[in-house]
């Protein structure tokens, strides 16, 4: 509900090692098992990079396009280009549609597999996964000291009772996704 999307690329190929143990969907390890798994993913992939676009573009420009977006910052920092991405799921966010009257920018155009749980059977989309998860949990709970009502060193800005209860009550903030559909009294 509040904050950036973030989005994770790791560069691997043929060559490229095991991946370490215990990497897995970001969703299904605790955050310490995360937090463990940052430097032996960083060492392990030929290149990682997070990006991320921030709630007002989210806001601008739709979730979808600000996903791109992240991406497309993610790769401009990558030292090593990826020839092929392999993204979770069924829809396809990466690619630009044809004719997109929102997008500002230049999305690069890398070919593209889709693939149901890709987080849990593909170790690079895994690595993504969990490095981009610790870089925006660990954003949310520093912007929680600036707004400790809505509990986000727990709940990272998603939608628990206590940040639901919380815009409710004191309303949104500068780094709430205000175009959803939030709860403000």
């Amino acid at each position: 509900l509040a904050g950036p999307v973030a989005i994770g690329v790791t560069v691997v190929s043929l060559a490229t090692s095991e991946p370490p143990a215990g990497l897995d969907d970001s969703k299904v390890l605790s955050a310490r098992k995360r937090e463990a798994l940052i430097e032996p993913v960083r060492q392990w992939a030929l290149a990682h990079a997070i990006g991320m676009a921030d709630a007002s573009e989210i806001d601008e420009m739709g979730i979808v396009t600000a996903m791109r977006l992240a991406w497309t910052r993610a790769h401009d920092a990558l030292p090593i280009k990826p020839a092929h991405v392999i993204l979770d799921g069924r829809h396809d966010w990466l690619t630009p549609p044809a004719s997109d009257l929102f997008t500002s920018f230049d999305a690069p155009h890398i070919p593209v597999t889709m693939q149901v749980k890709a987080d849990s059977a593909c170790a690079s989309v895994a690595g993504a996964s969990v490095l981009a998860k610790v870089a925006r949990d660990a954003l949310m709970r520093d912007l929680a000291t600036q707004h400790p009502v809505y509990g986000w060193e727990a709940n990272v800005a998603y939608g628990s009772a206590e940040h639901m209860a919380a815009l409710k009550m004191h309303g949104a903030t500068a780094v709430h996704r205000r175009s959803w559909n939030l709860p403000i009294g």
